[in-house]
């Protein structure tokens, strides 16, 4: 599908009237977390989705201009465009879900994983149209059911086909972007679809979940919304890399400590209502930086954390399903997770 270009770095900005959820001056990011940051680029560019999720509310309100000192462009793709434009290095930075990331990195992509934006829970669902005769996932049968492919959606998806016994060729897959879905399901073309936030809430007005990440994460398959950052960037100018994770700590500190205003702003900038943006942020797990370098989660540079095998067994099933032409190891993960930035912006914090 075709990248979808919604708003540039000067629209959002235009937003940040409030920078509560930017902290004050902070020590200074001093060294590399892999090399000397040879001066500045001109511009960052910060690829994105619009998720309710800790960026979202960097961007509203300002953070990463404040953090970076320099100018920022944001531009907003739908789910498997933001990839895309990673590998074609039009832009430094990119939010995409877990599988989307192991994908990339599986086939190639030269990229680290510096962040978890969210640990998905019920902000991801598989709902059935009311009246549609589902009401479990063998149901499925014979019928249609959309999702965005390669996200971690689609990989929910497919792991629930499999617990259940139900094969894919039993059911007519068809690869939508969450726009497409709802207009797919207002007109009764689709039966199903595993949906994230916003979309998710609109078409629970006239449907029923079946299965939510949650319970999949449960599981022991759970799945993320990371961050990536091109690793050339990245080994160029790596205090940028760690000023970027501060923001994005900036905003996760605003929401625990001004959940109302983190909801007003991203009810705000999404055109949902406030209890819509509390009940779609209270559907996942929000990290801080030092929970991120939890043996739970990214780890340590010395001992890395359960993402990185998370991300190769990801990378098995998907390969399994034939997603993947050729098995990954699983020390590409290994060496993709990278927790060097965010060791860094928590020490500069602490400083």
């Amino acid at each position: 599908m075709k990248r979808k270009l919604i708003r540039a770095g000067a629209a959002f900005l235009a937003a940040a009237l409030l920078l509560t959820g930017c902290a004050g001056k902070k020590a200074p990011v001093s060294g590399g977390a892999q090399a000397a940051s040879s001066g500045e680029p001109e511009t960052v560019n910060i690829g994105t989705q619009q998720m309710p999720n800790d960026e979202r509310i960097a961007i509203v309100k300002g953070c990463f201009q404040k953090e970076l000192g320099v100018k920022v462009k944001i531009m907003e793709f739908q789910a498997g465009d933001i990839r895309n434009a990673m590998i074609a290095k039009n832009i430094d930075f990119a939010l995409l879900g877990s599988s989307s990331a192991v994908l990339g990195i599986a086939n190639g992509m030269d990229a680290e994983v510096i962040w978890i934006h969210e640990v998905l829970g019920d902000a991801e669902q598989l709902v059935a149209r009311n009246g549609s005769g589902i009401h479990s996932i063998r149901d499925l049968k014979g019928k249609k059911v959309a999702t965005a492919f390669t996200s971690t959606s689609h990989y929910s998806l497919l792991q629930a086909l499999k617990m259940n016994g139900v094969s894919e060729k039993d059911v007519t897959l068809l690869d939508m972007q969450m726009p497409d879905i709802y207009a797919a399901w207002q007109n009764g073309t689709i039966d199903a679809a595993y949906a994230w936030e916003p979309t998710l809430s609109k078409l629970l007005q006239s449907g029923h979940s079946l299965l939510s990440s949650k319970d999949l994460a449960e599981k022991k398959m759970a799945t993320y919304n990371v961050e990536i950052v091109r690793k050339e960037f990245a080994q160029k100018y790596p205090d940028l890399v760690a000023k970027y994770i501060r923001a994005l700590n900036d905003a996760v500190e605003l929401y625990r400590k001004h959940p109302d205003e983190a909801m007003e702003a991203v009810a705000s900038n999404l055109n949902i209502s406030k209890a819509e943006a509390q009940k779609q942020m209270e559907g996942s797990t929000w990290l801080d930086t030092k929970e991120q370098l939890s043996s739970s989660y990214l780890g340590t540079s010395a001992h890395k954390g359960a993402a990185a095998a998370s991300f190769a067994d990801m990378a098995d099933f998907l390969y399994e399903q034939k997603s993947l032409r050729s098995k990954p190891s699983s020390s590409t993960f290994e060496r993709a997770v990278n927790p060097s930035y965010a060791e860094k912006a928590l020490q500069s914090t602490a400083g």
